[in-house]
């Protein structure tokens, strides 16, 4: 798979994640020759996976559990490695107990009065029938004053401090989609997702990467940096290598980059992991606990408890601190930090290098948005199909 290229590719792929390598595969299966070049020493972006010296598999960029409800990303992905099901379940440390995340109806009989509790259950299934469940804003803006009360201690309690420590920011300046992510369960439902499909890879995130960039059509390069390679020229051509290249640039990496960050440089957020291996079975109760309110960390995974590996006496847990990216410090960008000012920014350089229409952006980075790995699956299946597309309507107004 590492093997040399030589010749002109018909497609460059910028980035091995799953953004780039699914849309890589899919335009080798089209029958075009495709490039894919990664920054990294491996594959697999984020989602990385590999054994450390203890022998158990850790997700060297933080944890990563497959979930969705795309029946269409669900087949997609099963081709390519064996899947377990696995159904993640989170405890946070709430006034110093270890209750369910989301907030759910255990949380709520575990931090309140039994009495007052029930009364809430009995009076939430009421206002919110045929719900399972809800957003903290849809509690704490509702008209009932209870439930307000309640959705602001769960704001307060659950999402406030989490909020604050990941984003860097004042909860109140977070976009309000970042606050809505995380729902309030009505029931005792105490699984973190409530997609239909929750899978783990049996042999490791690694492997899917291994099997999707499998295929004869594809060289993938590792440890190569595209900007070294690619120039973007002022009359809207690309060179790659020296040479005029005219085949399609698939980016999945952040923007700003390609054009030397000439309107500033796009915010994201970034993570200091430190991974801890322990001479003991366990560490804590679930394979992720949440620190909302104390430490500086925001979370603990235990990775055993991914990967359902059966191993004694050994164990490896991982903190993660987050902190603001900085370009050139030898960070990772995580995450984009939504909101108006920052999108308006993403916006001008989405409008500048439409000037470069065999340039394509997808994925998280790229495209300045939140995505799962459902979701950054999902984008790269519809991208490689409008470019196929494109091009077929291209080749029939030609004939």
């Amino acid at each position: 798979m590492m093997k040399q290229w030589k010749g002109k590719p018909d497609v460059i792929v910028a980035g091995a994640g799953f953004a780039g390598a699914v849309a890589a595969r899919e335009m080798a299966e089209a029958g075009k020759q495709v490039l894919v070049l990664e920054k990294r020493n491996h594959i697999g972006g984020n989602m990385y996976e590999e054994e450390n010296e203890a022998g158990i598999r850790i997700h060297v960029y933080g944890p990563h559990i497959f979930h969705t409800n795309d029946e269409r990303v669900f087949r997609y992905i099963r081709q390519f490695g064996k899947w377990d099901t696995y159904e993640h379940r989170v405890k946070g440390k709430i006034k110093e107990k270890e209750v369910p995340i989301p907030f759910n109806f255990t949380s709520l009989e575990a931090l309140f009065p039994m009495e007052q509790a029930k009364k809430l259950e009995t009076k939430l299934h009421r206002t919110f029938s045929g719900k399972t469940r809800v957003t903290v804003l849809e509690l704490m803006e509702h008209t009932d004053q209870e439930i307000a009360e309640l959705g602001q201690f769960v704001f307060d309690n659950v999402f406030k401090g989490y909020t604050a420590k990941q984003w860097g920011m004042p909860v109140l300046e977070v976009d309000r989609s970042v606050i809505s992510r995380v729902p309030v369960v009505l029931g005792k439902d105490d699984r973190y997702f409530g997609d239909r499909y929750q899978l783990m890879p049996a042999e490791g995130y690694t492997k899917i990467f291994e099997n999707l960039l499998q295929h004869k059509n594809i060289v993938c390069q590792t440890g190569v940096d595209v900007m070294d390679l690619l120039t973007l020229q002022p009359d809207g051509t690309m060179r790659f290598d020296g040479a005029l290249f005219d085949g399609i640039f698939i980016y999945t990496g952040m923007p700003d980059t390609l054009l030397q960050n000439c309107f500033g440089f796009l915010p994201y957020r970034s993570l200091r992991l430190e991974f801890e291996t322990l001479q003991q079975n366990d560490f804590q109760s679930a394979s992720v606990v949440n620190y909302p309110n104390s430490e500086d960390f925001t979370r603990i995974t235990e990775f055993k408890k991914l990967t359902g590996q059966q191993k004694t006496g050994v164990t490896t847990i991982l903190r993660e601190y987050p902190m603001a990216f900085t370009a050139n410090a030898g960070q990772e960008a995580y995450y984009p930090v939504e909101n108006k000012q920052n999108r308006s920014l993403y916006e001008m350089y989405q409008k500048a290098l439409q000037q470069w229409d065999n340039l394509y952006l997808c994925g998280r980075l790229a495209e300045y948005r939140y995505y799962n790995m459902d979701g950054a699956i999902l984008r790269a299946l519809e991208l490689t199909q409008e470019i196929l597309q494109k091009e077929k309507v291209c080749l029939a107004a030609n004939v």
